[in-house]
């Protein structure tokens, strides 16, 4: 039987160039979504998929993502005295369990790879999810909960991917499979920004994974890959040696918000997703048209 994946890692140490001059002072992160952080949707989407336990890699003058996700008495007293329970409950909604939480420190910019094995001490010898914070994923189905019950089916590894717009695979980390019926295959290896042309399918990492917890001992080991970092990309190539790899095309759509743009985007986006809000936004967005 396959162990339960119960706790999820979420770098969030970057420091946001994308996203500048609005990062500045503010982790990158912890940006506006229409009315709240886009680590509440994130933190949101783990626990929809069973997630018990979530570790953030943090970096210096990050010390907003602990605040956020603690209590406030002076803000929760306020409303409760006021009244205004709906927006006491909207408040109170992302804090974790006492200990569902653990915030562990990346001390330097090496790499994606690095931080995951930063968390290695807190996941130990259990399979984990790892959640790309930039990357927020519209889904009726949350796309982690997807990841998870595919795990459940095929075990080994799992890594969400979506069809990338036609001739930007170069941009991106692309899968190899063998062979492609329906939406969960099997992989054979991954290639990042491989040239036009040779990429061997269309299929890019998305931002959701769930690895068996030997990945550590790989990326311990592990050398500096592309832009002098520790890559996640290598350890996982190096994995797949030993362990089954199966993507994933999740079901849904993915917003980058390390990017501007993509941040606009994902704000018009979930803006429309609320019933309560979405004829407002519409009519909002029309109007600027």
């Amino acid at each position: 039987m396959t162990k339960r994946v119960r706790k999820a890692v979420l770098p969030v140490a970057g420091l946001g160039t994308r996203v500048l001059p609005g990062a500045k002072t503010t982790p990158k992160n912890m940006l506006n979504i229409f009315d709240r952080p886009i680590l509440s949707y994130v933190v949101e989407e783990a626990r929809a998929a069973g997630i018990e336990h979530i570790v953030f890699v943090t970096g210096r003058g990050q010390g907003a993502i602990e605040d956020y996700f603690d209590a406030n008495p002076e803000i929760e007293t306020a409303l409760e005295a006021k009244g205004k329970t709906d927006i006491l409950a909207e408040v109170r909604a992302d804090l974790p369990k006492p200990g569902g939480m653990s915030f562990v420190r990346q001390m330097a910019p090496l790499g994606l790879g690095h931080a995951v094995w930063c968390a290695r001490h807190i996941i130990g010898d259990e399979p984990f999810a790892v959640m790309l914070p930039d990357m927020l994923m519209a889904a009726d189905t949350p796309a982690l909960a997807q990841a998870v019950a595919s795990y459940e089916k095929v075990g080994g590894n799992i890594i969400a991917v979506e069809p990338c717009p036609d001739g930007e695979a170069h941009k991106y980390g692309i899968v190899a499979l063998d062979g492609q019926d329906g939406r969960l295959n099997r992989m054979t290896g991954m290639v990042e920004k491989p040239a036009p042309g040779t990429e061997p399918s269309n299929l890019f990492i998305s931002g959701r994974y769930i690895l068996q917890p030997e990945i550590f001992d790989l990326l311990e080991r592990q050398g500096k890959g592309a832009g002098g970092e520790i890559q996640l990309t290598d350890g996982m190539v190096q994995l797949m040696k030993t362990q089954t790899f199966h993507a994933l095309e999740y079901d849904g759509v993915t917003y980058d918000c390390g990017d501007k743009i993509g941040l606009l985007r994902a704000n018009v986006a979930f803006a429309l997703r609320r019933p309560e809000f979405a004829d407002a936004a519409r009519a909002a967005i029309q109007a600027l048209l």
